[in-house]
């Protein structure tokens, strides 16, 4: 991953909250070519020491190359937008502000009691804000007998952790403020988010300022 230094992030609470809050995930591996999946993936453990699970489908092109010990990555991206220099006060360069996490993990196949108790938590993790939630155990048996066999659950164990946050760090208060403004203004809910995250930012760096007397 590309980070210049002033928009890399470190924290490893940051990293696990924004992998938690962004779950759709790019799943990369090295076949006979690189080859990606979106899927969903969570997360079991905490901010010092965690895991991934998630499954494909075998009929996916990444199954055949799905083998313990192999590496993967997993690309979690946020909220991202375009931002035009025509809102700052002098000209400059228009630019796109984003978060990422990248993670180097090595995989580790799951047993089919495994995929199952996967399955049954990501299945509740995200039904259990629905009006109705249709949770795992209330899906007739026979359509989960049919559905198994033909997918394949893994651990991922990471090893490299990289996380990136660029929003319009080192600009001025009144630059900052026209920024989100606009983003805010936009009927999109990516920069809508952003506005939020480049606020959320300057507002943390600059009570990291007032505490060093060190400049935004």
């Amino acid at each position: 991953m590309y980070q210049p230094k002033k928009y890399q992030k470190k924290d490893t609470v940051f990293i696990f909250e924004f992998i938690q809050e962004h779950p759709f995930a790019n799943f990369v591996i090295n076949g006979d070519r690189l080859l990606a999946t979106h899927i969903p993936i969570l997360t079991e453990g905490n901010a010092e020491n965690f895991r991934f699970y998630g499954h494909i489908a075998n009929h996916n092109e990444q199954f055949k190359y799905l083998k313990n010990g192999i590496e993967a990555l997993i690309i979690f991206q946020g909220a991202h937008s375009y931002v035009s220099s025509s809102w700052y006060q002098k000209k400059d360069i228009s630019t796109w502000d984003y978060s990422a996490v990248h993670i180097n993990a090595k995989i580790k196949l799951q047993t089919e009691a495994e995929l199952e108790n996967s399955l049954q938590k990501l299945v509740s993790h995200f039904e259990e804000s629905q009006e109705k939630p249709l949770y795992y155990n209330d899906i007739p048996q026979q359509i989960l007998a049919e559905h198994l066999p033909q997918i394949t659950g893994f651990w991922c164990e990471p090893f490299k952790v990289e996380a990136i946050a660029k929003l319009h760090q080192g600009y001025g208060k009144k630059d900052i403020e026209s920024v989100i403004k606009h983003l805010e203004k936009q009927d999109n809910s990516l920069s809508n988010q952003t506005a939020k995250n480049i606020k959320k930012e300057f507002d943390k760096n600059r009570r990291e300022k007032d505490t060093d007397g060190s400049n935004y």
